[in-house]
């Protein structure tokens, strides 16, 4: 690297660690100020215990979602700046093309990917059930807390030939209601058993059933019997039905990915949000190349207006991206569509303008 390198290099990231570190209290202002009212509920709530077990995780998920806006901020004024001050007049009479005045830039990119992509699979995840956790505790009303321990509509395929249904499970309790199993021989159902209430007992890893019927079909005629009490176990534990409810933010990506696999074979059939989740955490650091090469491009040029005016485009292009990826997410969160492409389309839809801005650029 040669000297005009590491001097774009070096005040690329100062610019960058600046502004974010000005966004990060911004946003820790703001959510004091929406749940202030919150801590003040709880009297054995400590200062200490808000900033280790809430605010340090608080901070830890915003710092990784405000790295692209930080990086496409960071690059437009830098840039800007460097073109006000005919820095990049400069550079460009001395035979410098726009490709190799983009090899810092890209290096600077590379490193906070490299970054961003180990906080969205490994440190976020955990951090995040931290959080959420402490959410639950002080700041989620009564409601919320009801539908979080709630399982509700719950199926899941045990075997090729065994099938469970429960209408309401409790994760907390680890019981619930409405219970009932078939097991199938191709499409033939060859026997059900069903039971008003189920329990989860950890000690021994059985389920009680109570008020049970069990139903067995034969070819000539059936057998029925039933009672009040049974212990019995499947093939599954009130684990599977709490990772039902939990978040998949909480989830690293190696358990995630797991999690996605399990259920698939368990014919699980939407599993969608869950994939969503896992996209993503690589479908936006790697937006960091794409928002950067659209951020040089803008401030290369000097405009009339100086850097208010690239500063104006550039919010407008990146509240276009956001708003694009907010609506892919959803998007890719329904049934039967590929969440894949869904997660994956604002990279190509901004891709492309990256592409036209380089190519004008390059001019």
């Amino acid at each position: 690297m040669k000297i005009i390198d590491w001097y774009i290099l070096k005040r690329f990231l100062v610019t960058f660690l600046f502004t974010l570190l000005i966004l990060i209290p911004i946003a820790i202002a703001i959510d004091i100020s929406e749940k202030i009212d919150n801590f003040l509920e709880h009297a054995n709530l400590s200062t200490y215990q808000i900033i280790e077990e809430y605010y340090k995780n608080f901070i830890i998920y915003y710092a990784n979602t405000f790295m692209p806006l930080a990086l496409f901020i960071a690059v437009i004024l830098f840039t800007s700046k460097l073109s006000n001050n005919t820095e990049i007049i400069a550079i460009t009479n001395a035979k410098v093309s726009f490709t190799r005045f983009l090899y810092p830039y890209f290096i600077g990119a590379t490193l906070i990917t490299i970054v961003s992509l180990a906080m969205n699979h490994f440190v976020v995840p955990s951090s995040s059930k931290e959080r959420k956790k402490f959410e639950r505790e002080y700041i989620n009303s009564a409601r919320q807390k009801n539908e979080l321990k709630r399982v509700t509509d719950f199926s899941l395929q045990l075997s090729d030939s065994t099938y469970i249904y429960i209408r309401s499970f409790n994760t907390e309790t680890k019981s619930g209601y409405d219970f009932s199993s078939e097991v199938y021989d191709g499409i033939k159902l060859k026997s059900k058993l069903v039971s008003s209430r189920i329990k989860y007992n950890d000690k021994d890893s059985t389920f009680t059933l109570s008020s049970w019927k069990m139903r067995k079909l034969y070819k000539q005629k059936d057998s029925i019997s039933s009672g009040s009490k049974l212990d019995t176990v499947f093939s599954f534990t009130a684990k599977d039905l709490i990772y039902k409810s939990a978040l998949s933010q909480e989830m690293p990506s190696g358990e995630l990915n797991e999690f996605i696999g399990i259920s698939k074979k368990r014919g699980v059939k939407n599993l969608n949000a869950y994939l969503v989740e896992f996209h993503k955490r690589t479908s936006l650091p790697i937006a960091s190349y794409i928002l950067t090469i659209i951020a040089v491009a803008l401030g290369f040029r000097k405009r009339r207006g100086g850097t208010g005016v690239n500063l104006a485009i550039g919010l407008g292009i990146m509240f276009i991206y956001v708003f694009l990826m907010k609506i892919s997410e959803v998007l890719g969160g329904v049934a039967g569509v590929n969440s894949l492409v869904y997660v994956w389309m604002p990279n190509f839809v901004f891709g492309g303008l990256a592409i036209y801005l380089y190519l004008n650029a390059r001019k």
